[in-house]
């Protein structure tokens, strides 16, 4: 668990998911590229259990841009995508789709 204060300083952008591949080394990780406006990233998240390569591609999120690289299972990942859990279903945090935002906008 991080105090208030450690929360404070996490940069939270919004991010396009460009490209969705197996992790070579994990059942349930996929190695995910998204773009945070001009730039691009590689994440590595456990999402293969909750969805489908072609829901992910293309998807709005929230990324965290401002943590140490950590390697899973062998790959890089730069960024942590946002998700919630209940019981078995587990969803991406997404922008509001009726607030137009573009891949960098800052989440506040």
């Amino acid at each position: 668990m991080i105090s208030f204060e450690e929360f404070k300083k996490l940069e939270f952008k919004v991010a396009r998911i460009v490209s969705v591949a197996d992790h070579p080394n994990a059942d349930k990780l996929y190695v995910l590229k998204v773009d945070i406006g001009g730039e691009t990233r590689q994440t590595v998240a456990g999402l293969k259990p909750y969805y489908k390569p072609e829901e992910l591609e293309g998807m709005l999120t929230v990324v965290v841009t401002n943590l140490e690289p950590a390697k899973l299972r062998g790959v890089e990942s730069q960024a942590m995508i946002l998700a919630a859990q209940e019981g078995d279903i587990v969803s991406c945090l997404q922008p509001d789709p009726r607030k137009p935002v573009s891949p960098g906008s800052n989440v506040l």
